[in-house]
């Protein structure tokens, strides 16, 4: 059996930090109150159902979502995974300072080049490194 490509492994690691984020939120106000109004829920739901988009849609939801969340709820932005805000780009770079940037562009270069040149990239590794994770 083949290993799953760089970008797949990159993919998957993503889509498990937005299953974390959104769980971390559901445990939090306004989204535990018993009287949490529908627009909080629909918060909730469109991030829920992020993983299961594709494309340009995935793309814009996941911007828009990850904007949305620091400007109406900025208590939660702790919970946010700064890959998340590197991952969606756009708007959701204005969040992230410069080094912060480039740091994930070095990350995404390595990736890059371990998928050109048929390599195993272990991007969870590569980013604890990067990050002064160990």
């Amino acid at each position: 059996m083949s290993q799953p490509s760089a970008d797949a492994q990159y993919l998957a690691f993503i889509h498990k930090l937005i299953v974390q984020f959104t769980f971390a939120i559901q445990q939090q106000l306004p989204f535990i109150a018993d009287d949490c109004d529908d627009q909080h829920l629909q918060f909730l739901q469109r991030l829920e159902a992020l993983p299961k988009h594709q494309g340009l849609h995935y793309a814009e939801e996941g911007q828009a979502l990850m904007c949305q969340s620091i400007a109406a709820y900025p208590h939660l932005t702790p919970l946010l995974p700064r890959d998340l805000l590197w991952h969606f780009g756009g708007d959701c770079l204005h969040f992230m300072p410069d080094e912060e940037i480039e740091r994930f562009q070095r990350l995404e270069e390595q990736r890059y080049d371990a998928e050109q040149a048929g390599q195993e990239f272990d991007y969870e590794g590569e980013r604890a490194r990067a990050f002064g994770l160990h």
